[in-house]
This record gives structure tokens, C-alpha cells and sequence, in this order.
């Protein structure tokens, strides 16, 4: 199996996932779209040398795994593609912030080592708590949840139809690999001479098949933005599943436990 169909197989296990039925499917995309942002904002927010309090954050992650029955095993591997540009964000740390801020038994460690290794930490819990969401809420419900919170109908319509539409730039993509490895069939990957026109031809492709797509849609009764899909009621044990993990997050984020439980064992 080529990588632009392994890439669509996975796409398509992410839309499998959000129609699950676990616990976490269960709450509505409302309010594990607050619980998500209020995860970003509180990893964020944390100082570039606090990696004690910041390691606790994997909490949310590791729970939601549990809860909803996907791997976190799974999850990170769904997200390795986008690893290395997060762990990329402060690569030259290290050599911008040499002070020694700590030791390791004789061994020195610098700020520059301690941010890169907190930014490292961030933008990989992020990237997973980002993952649970798409992958326990379908994605026109999350979406229309987006819309519950005034983000432009412009902005919505745009995520939505990038989302939804990026298997077609796929497809075309697959397409063309595959005609172009039967008239080449020794030659390993794409020949960079052929790159400029590939690319050329994948993008007049996916521009005739995105104004079919758009005609259809017009014909459909498409006028800007789209009809409302089924809203999911903001219930009791939505408001107490936002209300309790805001509150872990903030104790998480103004208590070092780490330090009190090292204190309590007498570390």
C-alpha cells in the first residue's frame, strides 16, 4: 500500500473512531470542545522550566484514553507525522539559553536544554488532546459546536470543507502515483524532474474536481454555509464533565503535586 492510501486509510479510522460509543462519545462535542481549549490554554501557560508540573498535564490524555477505549499507543501514532515539527520549535535552544539552571547528579543541565525539552512535552500533549477530540466526536457535530460558540459560519465552512475535502487531493494524488509508476515501473518514489509537473497536474486536477463538487453543492440549496446539523443538548453531566476537568486543570496548574507527593513519600 502506497503512503497517500495509508495516509487516506488513516483518515478515514479517525471518522470510524468518532462513531464510537464509549462514555466519552457520549458527552456532547460542546463541552469536550471547552475541555480541549481550556487543555491547550493551561499546558501553554506553564513556565519554560516547570517540566515537574507540566509532566502531570499526561492526566487528561491517559484518562481519555481509558475512558474512550482508543489506545494512547494509537494516538501517538496518528500524530507522528507532525512529531518532528513540534519537536523542531526549539531546536536551538540548547544553544541560545546555555546557563546552568540545575544538575543531574555531576551533570549540568542548561535553560536551553530544560525549554526545549517543555516545548517538546507541550506540543505533544496538545497534539494528543487535539487527537481525542476529532476522534470522539464526528466531525460535523463538532463543527456545529464551533458555531454554538459565534466562530464565523465563514471559518467554520472553511474547516469543514477542508477536513472533509482533503481526501479528494488524496485520491487525485493516489491516482497519479499510481499512473506514474506503471510507465515507470523501476523507478523508486517520484524522479524530482517530474516534480513541477506533478504538482501542476494535481492541482488543475483538484481544481475541476472542486468545482464539481461545488456545483453539487449549489444544486443541493448550498448558499454559504450549511444547513444545521443535529444540536446535542448542553445537558446536566456535560456542564459537571467541563465544570470537573477545569478544575483538575487549574489545581494541576497553581499546586506543584509532583512536588507534594516527593515531599509526602519524603524523596
Amino acid at each position: 500500500m502506497s503512503r497517500i492510501n495509508q495516509a487516506l486509510r488513516e483518515l478515514q479510522s479517525i471518522d470510524e473512531l468518532a462513531g464510537g460509543g464509549s462514555p466519552v462519545h457520549r458527552f456532547s462535542p460542546l463541552s469536550k470542545l471547552l475541555v480541549t481549549v481550556g487543555y491547550i490554554l493551561t499546558v501553554m501557560s506553564f513556565p519554560k522550566y516547570a517540566l515537574s508540573e507540566l509532566f502531570l498535564m499526561i492526566l487528561y490524555p491517559v484518562c481519555i484514553s481509558v475512558l474512550s477505549g482508543i489506545e494512547l499507543r494509537r494516538a501517538v501514532k496518528q500524530v507522528r507525522y507532525v512529531l518532528p515539527l513540534v519537536m523542531a520549535v526549539g531546536l536551538f535552544n540548547p544553544l541560545l539559553d546555555r546557563a546552568v539552571v540545575m544538575y543531574l547528579g555531576n551533570i549540568p543541565v542548561s535553560g536551553g536544554f530544560l525549554s526545549l525539552v517543555s516545548l517538546m512535552m507541550k506540543g505533544v500533549f496538545c497534539l494528543l488532546a487535539s487527537f481525542f477530540l476529532i476522534s470522539t466526536t464526528p466531525a460535523d457535530r463538532l463543527f456545529a459546536s464551533l458555531r454554538k460558540i459565534h466562530m464565523p459560519a465563514g471559518i467554520v465552512t472553511l474547516l469543514l470543507l477542508t477536513w472533509r475535502y482533503i481526501t479528494v487531493l488524496g485520491e487525485e494524488a493516489a491516482v497519479m502515483m499510481t499512473a506514474y509508476h506503471l510507465r515507470a515501473p523501476e523507478q523508486k518514489g517520484l524522479h524530482w524532474r517530474a516534480w513541477g509537473s506533478f504538482i501542476g497536474q494535481l492541482l488543475l486536477r483538484t481544481m475541476d474536481r472542486g468545482s464539481e463538487l461545488y456545483e453539487s453543492m449549489q444544486l443541493r440549496g448550498y448558499q454559504g454555509d450549511f444547513p444545521a446539523v443535529r444540536q446535542d443538548p448542553f445537558r446536566l453531566k456535560d456542564l459537571l464533565y467541563v465544570l470537573g476537568w477545569v478544575g483538575c486543570f487549574i489545581v494541576l496548574r497553581k499546586y506543584n503535586i509532583a512536588a507534594l507527593i516527593g515531599r509526602g513519600a519524603g524523596i
